[in-house]
C-alpha cells in the first residue's frame, strides 16, 4: 500500500508515502469541488444533470477520504482510475464526442477543462500508484 500511518498504529488516517499520491489528492479535490460548485447551476436547466454533478463531486471527495483512511487497498487504485475515466467519457456522452463538449454558449468553459484535466491526473496518478504499490 502506498500510504503510511500518520501516527503510531492507532490512527485511522494514513498519508501518502509517494508525492504522486498528493498530486492525485489535489486533482481529485479540484474536480470534486468544481462539480459541487457547478451542480446547483446545472440544476437550473436539468435537475438530473445537477444531481449527477453533485453526486460526482461527492464521489471524488469520498474517494479522497477513503484513500486517506486505513481501509484503502491496492485494488482501489484501479477503481479510482476507472471512476475518473468514466467521468471523462460521461462529458462526451452528454455533450457530444467533439471539442465542442468543452464549450458553453460558444465560449470555452474553463471549469469543464479544469475538471477533465484534473480527472486525467487522477486516473494517471491512480494507475501509477497501483503499479508502484505492487512493486
Amino acid at each position: 500500500m502506498a500510504t503510511e500511518s500518520s501516527t503510531s498504529g492507532s490512527s485511522i488516517v494514513s498519508l501518502p508515502s509517494h508525492p504522486v499520491g498528493y498530486v492525485t489528492i489535489l486533482a481529485a479535490l479540484v474536480t470534486g469541488v468544481v462539480h459541487l460548485l457547478l451542480g446547483p447551476q446545472v440544476m437550473g436547466f436539468s435537475q438530473t444533470m445537477g444531481i449527477l454533478f453533485i453526486l460526482n463531486g461527492l464521489g471524488f471527495l469520498g474517494g479522497v477520504a477513503l484513500y486517506l483512511s486505513q481501509y484503502w487497498n491496492r485494488p482501489l487504485y484501479l477503481v479510482a482510475a476507472g471512476y475518473a475515466l468514466v467521468t471523462i467519457v460521461a462529458l462526451f456522452g452528454f455533450q457530444g464526442f467533439s471539442v465542442e463538449a468543452f464549450y458553453m454558449r460558444g465560449e470555452l468553459n474553463p471549469m469543464a477543462v479544469a475538471a477533465k484535466v484534473a480527472e486525467l491526473v487522477v486516473a494517471a496518478g491512480a494507475l501509477f500508484l497501483y503499479s508502484d504499490a505492487g512493486a
